[in-house]
C-alpha cells in the first residue's frame, strides 16, 4: 500500500485528498504544516509527498527544499492555489517548486482524477539518485 504525506494548512484541502486517496487503497498522513510535515518524515518512510507552497510559519518553498534534501528519492508534489490578477507578470510559483526538487505540481482546485495522476506518476518514475539532488 502506498504511502502519502499531505502537508496542507488548509483542514478542508487535506480531507479532500486523504478521502480520495484512501478510497483508492492509499495509506494517508496529513500534516498541517511544514513543522508537522518534517515530523511525520522524521517517524515515518512515504512513497509520495503533496506539499502546498503558501502555508504560514515554514513556508512551502522552504518545506519542499528540505524535505527533497532529507528524502532526495521521495517525490515531491507542489500544490498551489495562488492566482495573480495579471498572470502575464507574474512569477510562476510552481515553476519554481521544480528548481527546488518538486517532482511535479498541481494547481488548486484540482479534480480527483489529476490528483490521482500526478501520485501516480510520481510512484512508477524510477526514483532520482541523491546524486541528482543538487
Amino acid at each position: 500500500m502506498p504511502r502519502v504525506l499531505v502537508v496542507d494548512d488548509d483542514p478542508m484541502v487535506c480531507v479532500a485528498i486523504e478521502v480520495c486517496l484512501t478510497r483508492k487503497g492509499f495509506e494517508v498522513t496529513v500534516a498541517d504544516g511544514g513543522e508537522a510535515g518534517m515530523r511525520a518524515l522524521e517517524s515515518d518512510d512515504f512513497d509520495v509527498m503533496l506539499v502546498d507552497v503558501f502555508m504560514p510559519h515554514m513556508r512551502g518553498f522552504e518545506s519542499i527544499r528540505m524535505f527533497h534534501e532529507r528524502r532526495p528519492g521521495v517525490p515531491v508534489i507542489a500544490m498551489s492555489g495562488y492566482a495573480f490578477a495579471n498572470a502575464e507578470r507574474a512569477p510562476d510559483f510552481l515553476r519554481m517548486t521544480l528548481e527546488l526538487g518538486a517532482a511535479c505540481c498541481l494547481r488548486k482546485p484540482f479534480t480527483p482524477d489529476a490528483l490521482l495522476t500526478s501520485v501516480n506518476q510520481c510512484l512508477t518514475k524510477p526514483k532520482a539518485s541523491a546524486q541528482h539532488s543538487e
